[in-house]
C-alpha cells in the first residue's frame, strides 16, 4: 500500500449528503441506478450514477445519507453526467454497500 501526506488526502473533498431522488438508469452497460443526492447549500444538489442495484432497491436509498467525493470531474455515463462518487464497499457475496455514517449529520458536511 502506497503512503500519503496528510495534504493529500485533505485535496478530496469527501462530504456527505442525503439522497432525495432515484430513477433506474436503463441505457447503463452494468445495473444502476441514476441518483440525486442533497449535499448541503454550499454545493446544493448533485448526481451520481451507482451501481448498488444488488443490495437497495430505489425506495430503500431515498433519505439515506452517504459519503461522496465531490471533486472529481463530472463523468459522461451513457446520456447521464455523474457530478459526484458515491462510496462504497464491495460485499462478501459481491455487490457495493453503500458507505454511510452513523448518525445524522448536515448534507454537505466535510469527512475529517
Amino acid at each position: 500500500m502506497q503512503t500519503i501526506d496528510y495534504k493529500d488526502f485533505d485535496k478530496i473533498e469527501l462530504r456527505v449528503g442525503t439522497i432525495t431522488h432515484v430513477e433506474i438508469f436503463e441505457k447503463a452497460r452494468k445495473p444502476a441506478y441514476k441518483i440525486w443526492i442533497d449535499l448541503g447549500e454550499a454545493l446544493g444538489t448533485k448526481k451520481s450514477s451507482a451501481q448498488v442495484t444488488d443490495h437497495y432497491s430505489p425506495k430503500q436509498l431515498i433519505g439515506k445519507q452517504v459519503l461522496c467525493v465531490c471533486n472529481f470531474p463530472p463523468k459522461q455515463i451513457a446520456d447521464f453526467m455523474s457530478e459526484v462518487l458515491v462510496t462504497g464497499f464491495t460485499s462478501e457475496k459481491g455487490g457495493i454497500i453503500l458507505a454511510t455514517v452513523d448518525g445524522q449529520v448536515p448534507n454537505g458536511a466535510k469527512l475529517h
